[in-house]
C-alpha cells in the first residue's frame, strides 16, 4: 500500500479514499466489539473497489464485512443467550411430550417417577383438581349408613367390542345399546378397564384387582360401577379380554363375535354409593361411585397376565372429607 502522504497530495477529494482504507482495516475490530446503537452510511461500491484489487487473501472477507457493517446488519448470525429453540409438538398423546410453554417437556402423568399421583395436580392447569379436590376417588368404604338402596337395573346386552392397552390399563371399548338405570337417570356403558390392586378399599381390605364399568347419561354426567376382583376360579369375561390383547399399546384390537357383560357381575347385585370423581387425571367430580359389594373371583393366572403389563395401577386412597356412604341393608 502506498504512504498515506501520496494519497493526500491530490487534496480534500482524496478523503473519501482514506475513510474506505481505515474501514476496511478496522472491520474485523468492528464486528467483534462495534456497540448495537453504531449505524453507519453505505460505502460507495467505486471507492471501495481499490482494496479488492490487493493481494492479501483476507480482503475480501473484509470486504464482506465492510458491506454488512454499511447496512447495519449484524455480521454473524448467533443465537441469543437463553432462548431455547421453539417446539410445535404440543401434544401429549400418543407417547408424544406436551409443551409447557416454556421450552420444557411437560411431564405425562403416570403411577410412579415424575409423573405419579402426588404431582398430577401440578402437570397441568387442567389437572389442579386431582390436588384441589374434595371430593376425590378412590377412598376406603368405611362407616357408611346401611339402607333400602334402590336396586341398579343393569341393562348389559351381547356386545361387540375391541380391547386396548392404552398405556396405563387394558380398556375394553364396547359397542352402544347397554345401559343401566338408577336415581331415575339411565347411564350409557361406555367401557371398562382394570386396575391392580384395587383402588377402592373396603374396611381397609385391598383386593387382587377392580373393574371399572364407566356409563354416562345424556347430559353428560358420569355414573362408575365397580367390581371387586379376589383370587378364585378363572373369570370367563376376563379371559375373553385377555385372549384378544392387542400386540402394540394404542392400538384397538376388535375382539371375535360379542362379549356377555353380564359374566363380570356378582350373583349379588347389593353395592356401597358415595359421590366422587375419576381416579385418573384430570380427576373430575360429580362422578357417582357405586362399589359392588361382593367380590368376582379370578384365577392366580388372570392376575399374572395383567401384572405383567402393568404391575400397578392403582392410585393412592383420597380424604374421605366427610362424604356420606350409603350401603344395601
Amino acid at each position: 500500500m502506498p504512504p498515506f502522504e501520496s494519497i493526500i497530495k491530490p487534496g480534500v477529494a482524496a478523503v473519501p479514499t482514506l475513510l474506505a482504507l481505515s474501514l476496511l482495516t478496522l472491520a474485523p475490530a468492528w464486528a467483534q466489539n462495534r456497540p448495537a446503537a453504531i449505524s453507519t452510511k453505505p460505502v460507495p461500491r467505486a471507492v471501495a473497489e481499490p482494496a479488492a484489487s490487493q493481494d492479501d487473501a483476507s480482503d475480501p472477507l473484509r470486504q464482506r464485512l465492510a458491506d454488512r457493517l454499511s447496512s447495519g446488519q449484524e455480521p454473524i448470525d448467533r443465537p441469543r443467550p437463553g432462548v431455547r429453540p421453539s417446539s410445535r409438538d404440543g401434544g401429549a398423546q400418543g407417547g408424544k411430550s406436551a409443551s409447557k410453554g416454556d421450552g420444557h417437556a411437560a411431564v405425562h402423568w403416570s403411577y410412579v417417577g415424575e409423573g405419579a399421583p402426588d404431582r398430577w395436580g401440578q402437570l397441568r392447569p387442567d389437572y389442579r383438581l386431582c390436588a384441589i379436590g374434595t371430593r376425590q376417588s378412590p377412598i376406603d368404604i368405611r362407616e357408611g349408613i346401611k339402607v333400602d338402596l334402590e336396586p341398579i337395573q343393569f341393562d348389559y346386552r351381547p356386545s361387540a367390542f375391541a380391547v386396548l392397552d392404552n398405556g396405563h390399563t387394558v380398556q375394553v371399548n364396547v359397542a352402544p345399546g347397554s345401559s343401566l338405570q338408577v336415581m331415575g337417570r339411565r347411564y350409557e356403558l361406555q367401557q371398562f378397564h382394570f386396575h391392580r390392586p384395587s383402588e377402592e378399599r373396603v374396611m381397609g381390605r385391598q383386593f387382587e384387582m377392580s373393574a371399572h364399568l364407566v356409563h354416562k347419561d345424556a347430559e353428560g354426567r358420569l355414573a362408575v360401577v365397580a367390581v371387586l376382583l379376589e383370587r378364585g376360579p378363572e373369570q370367563p369375561l376376563v379371559q375373553m379380554v385377555w385372549n384378544n390383547l392387542p400386540l402394540e399399546k394404542h392400538e384397538a384390537l376388535n375382539g371375535p363375535g360379542q362379549m356377555d357383560l353380564q359374566l363380570l357381575l356378582p350373583a349379588d347385585r347389593s353395592y356401597y354409593t358415595y359421590m366422587g370423581s375419576l381416579t385418573t387425571p384430570p380427576c373430575s367430580e360429580g362422578v357417582l361411585w357405586m362399589v359392588m359389594r361382593q367380590p368376582v373371583p379370578v384365577s392366580v393366572e388372570q392376575v399374572n397376565i395383567f401384572s405383567r403389563l402393568h404391575p400397578m395401577n392403582a392410585r393412592p386412597l383420597q380424604a374421605g372429607s366427610g362424604r356420606l356412604i350409603k350401603e344395601s341393608r
